[in-house]
């Protein structure tokens, strides 16, 4: 049972959004998912209905959200408009967004950990062990692990030490989102063990092999999304 404060009605209806955002990552809810009733979110964070609705219309316009009249309240989006700065999830078929994210993708990370290779520092190779091994216990454990999965990306473009990388480390991000919400686990193993290869190259300062890696990595997801698209098609037919 979550409790608030009663304070200011505004922040109270802010925090309130902000934890129902949480629930929805945490619990997790999933992507078409429908959010239980207003008077059950009501008691589960201890406030009153309309500062629910107030959490929901906040939601709703960042585009988690959608309330369908007559049926209720459904989970469309994991990506809030911070995890996505250049506001790509305005597209609507996110099929063929995120097959053009990976074409950019494909031009950009693989040189990019050739790059951390030459230029990581001890530490931040700790660091990018240490979040390899996060994103590994989480998809294991089956709790969300898309924020930790940004980071290691994130962790990657930094040791690259390359400024003009990090102003596009929101692309791979978003990338990394858009690819998560349409997939829900589908690449465990393969995401498992093409980030370890990314990070064994890289702690070895081996360019060739970290390069190597991380096509193989965005190759397994890539060919996952064209098989998806297809049964999409199918369907559609």
């Amino acid at each position: 049972m979550y409790q608030f404060e009663r304070v200011n009605n505004k922040l109270l209806g802010s925090h309130v959004e902000n934890e129902l955002m949480n629930y929805i990552l945490e619990k997790p809810v999933e992507i078409g998912q429908k959010l239980p009733n207003e008077f059950e979110l009501a008691e589960k964070f201890g406030v009153g209905r309309s500062t629910i609705r107030e959490a929901v219309k906040g939601l709703v316009s960042k585009g988690i959200l959608e309330v369908r009249r007559g049926s209720g309240t459904y989970v469309i989006s994991t990506s809030t408009l911070e995890s996505d700065p250049l506001g790509l999830s305005r597209f609507q078929d996110k099929y063929k967004l995120a097959l053009e994210l990976f074409e950019v993708r494909l031009m950009l990370e693989p040189e990019i950990a050739a790059m951390a290779c030459d230029y990581a520092t001890e530490e931040e190779m700790a660091q990018l062990k240490q979040l390899c091994d996060e994103v590994e216990q989480l998809y294991l454990s089956g709790k969300n692990h898309i924020q930790k999965d940004i980071e290691f990306h994130t962790c990657i473009a930094r040791c690259s030490k390359n400024r003009v990388v990090e102003v596009l480390i929101p692309i791979i991000n978003t990338a990394v989102v858009t690819f998560a919400n349409l997939t829900h686990r589908m690449l465990k193993r393969e995401t498992i063990e093409t980030h370890r290869a990314v990070t064994d190259a890289i702690l070895n300062r081996d360019a060739m092999g970290a390069r190597c890696a991380m096509v193989m990595h965005l190759t397994y997801n890539r060919q996952r999304l064209l098989k998806m698209m297809k049964e999409e098609q199918r369907k559609t037919e």
